[in-house]
């Protein structure tokens, strides 16, 4: 049974009384019953068509034999007639077992008293396609695939399409397209893309390309495959347009990069504050103490760890403790040079890694700014928290030729520090 309420504007024809005037056209018609998978009704050239004797044949000619595919080339059929009114596209039916290409148009309507869906096909020409057999199946081939395929002249009008085109590109036929923009460029979400990619076929370039599709569906990522043919009647040069969509795959694949990319940050970065984590301090130190040893360069790694922080998270709560931590990180990186590396190791603890050649005076008046960046009260959840830091300064390759000596030796300086009364810096060779 067909769905009245989404065909009602469709024809009824609820007998045969109705198609007399259908008699006397000399060209085929017939009448195909979707529902029953049959031929409802087909005048006399119809009869003649398929070799039968009678009416009643044609109605009683077994399909059964029709392949899942037949059956929903011609459900699609139905459906862009039922939409646009009419549909003309060639066909291949197989009269006496022998394979004939007509050109068709076919109307959707509604038959019998129950309205079954039906298309009326009128043969308006047969199609001469050659002998070869692969000719007939190719045609087929590109009307049941799902993937759009246009054949396009060299001024690129549209010459056919498979329906699946037609369902992408249907939105064009319903507005006029801009003066000069031919409809093959009128395909392409951006003109200028369209215009570039239709120079190239017209210079006679074959290929595959990736562009954004403006299809019916909004705008749809396509792999295009473009190629050289002729018309098969009169031999004119024509090019073939097959498009792949991969707007799936590349969101998936663009997924898959922002989660690695995430995945990156979480390793590479502190989750609180923002600044480097310990694993990307080690990894850069690598690259950053085999560059100095092998220049003879001088490198400085500071230790900084918080004078009274402890206080801070046991009077006013972690979630407190936290905001200074952030405000830490903030304050010292605006006090450290764009190619220095700042990263928090444990807690309250931070390290700076000076990556230029830089003397004792240059460490000690980086290590002063951060000192005294950080005097300034730290306003929390409508409270104050003041913290000062203890510094200690290590360097390459004086104290040490890798990261864990270097940390040793700033560490034990930084200690030197907290022992002389804190929110100060100490050199780890001058304790």
């Amino acid at each position: 049974m067909s769905e009245t309420n989404t065909y009602e504007h469709l024809v009824h024809i609820k007998s045969h009384n109705e198609l007399g005037l259908y008699e006397l056209i000399p060209n085929v018609v017939w009448i195909f019953d979707l529902d029953k998978h049959g031929w409802w009704w087909g005048n006399p050239s119809a009869v003649e068509f398929w070799g039968l004797n009678s009416l009643q044949e044609l109605i009683d000619k077994d399909l059964s034999e029709d392949t899942q595919g037949a059956r929903d080339r011609i459900l699609q059929t139905f459906e862009l007639a039922a939409k646009d009114g009419l549909t003309v596209d060639p066909w291949t039916t197989y009269p006496n077992g022998k394979p004939k290409t007509l050109l068709m148009m076919h109307r959707a309507v509604l038959l019998g008293p129950k309205k079954h869906r039906g298309i009326i096909a009128y043969i308006n020409d047969q199609v001469n396609l050659g002998e070869q057999p692969e000719n007939l199946l190719l045609m087929e081939a590109m009307r049941y695939t799902r993937v759009p395929a246009t054949t396009f002249a060299l001024d690129g009008t549209p010459i056919v399409e498979n329906p699946a085109a037609t369902e992408a590109y249907n939105h064009l036929l319903n507005q006029p397209l801009p003066e000069g923009i031919p409809p093959f460029v009128a395909r392409f979400a951006d003109v200028e893309e369209g215009e570039a990619c239709f120079e190239k076929v017209q210079a006679g370039e074959e290929g595959r390309w990736d562009f954004i599709m403006q299809t019916s569906a909004g705008p749809r990522r396509h792999s295009l495959d473009i190629r050289r043919t002729r018309h098969p009647l009169n031999g004119e040069f024509l090019f073939l347009m097959v498009e792949y969509d991969f707007t799936e795959l590349y969101d998936a694949l663009e997924e898959v990069k922002a989660s690695r990319a995430r995945l990156h940050d979480i390793a590479m970065k502190d989750t609180l504050t923002g600044v480097y984590s310990l694993h990307y301090m080690q990894e850069a130190a690598k690259t950053e103490i085999a560059h100095a040893l092998r220049h003879n360069h001088t490198l400085r790694l500071m230790f900084i760890d918080l004078d009274g922080f402890k206080s801070v998270n046991d009077s006013l709560g972690h979630d407190a403790g936290d905001e200074v931590l952030r405000e830490v990180a903030r304050r010292v990186q605006t006090q450290i040079r764009n190619e220095d590396l700042l990263a928090r190791i444990g807690g309250d603890e931070f390290v700076v890694l000076l990556s230029q050649d830089s003397s004792d005076e240059e460490s000690a008046a980086v290590a002063t700014r951060i000192l005294e960046a950080l005097k300034a009260s730290i306003c929390v959840s409508d409270k104050e928290a003041t913290v000062t830091a203890s510094i200690g300064i290590a360097s390459c390759p004086d104290q040490g030729k890798d990261l864990e000596a270097l940390l040793k030796a700033a560490d034990d300086a930084m200690y030197s520090v907290k022992k002389r009364g804190k929110n100060g810096f100490a050199f780890s060779d001058k304790i």
